[in-house]
């Protein structure tokens, strides 16, 4: 009596069970993965909790990531606070290349006196109170660090 193809197959299939079936229960039969999966049972409750968390931030990230009202309040939001932030850069910037600009074309000496008359500019004074407050509070931050 023949096999007709689909009974060779299911033998087939049987055998090649069988086999994986064998090589599984050996694996089981190590100490090492005994040990491995009494630590993994034991942290299952652990497991389930941080799955439960994954899950909820991940729902949470897909309603954030296809709400289309929500992701444009936020690039308004954003491009509020940058807008004026890049104003003022541009102004700051505009104003150091044309400071350099005449700092090249002047070929003026400051001596002690021009240095002296300098002191008195209310901007210097703005920055030199600026730069004496910015390194005091580098130096109290480095000193709480110590």
């Amino acid at each position: 009596m023949s096999l007709t193809t689909s009974q060779r197959t299911e033998q087939e299939v049987s055998a090649v069970q069988t086999i994986a079936n064998a090589d599984v229960l050996d694996q089981l039969l190590k100490p090492e993965v005994q040990e491995a999966l009494s630590v993994l049972v034991d942290q299952l409750p652990k497991l389930a909790e941080m799955m439960a968390l994954l899950t909820k931030t991940y729902d949470l990230a897909q309603k954030v990531a296809n709400d289309r009202v929500l992701i444009q309040d936020m690039v308004g939001g954003i491009q509020e606070v940058v807008k004026p932030l890049e104003e003022k850069v541009k102004g700051y910037a505009s104003a150091a290349i044309e400071a350099n600009e005449r700092a090249e074309q002047s070929d003026a000496t400051i001596g002690l006196f021009g240095m002296l008359k300098l002191l008195k500019d209310p901007e210097l004074q703005k920055m030199l109170r600026f730069g004496q407050a910015y390194l005091d509070i580098l130096g109290e931050r480095k000193n709480n660090q110590d």
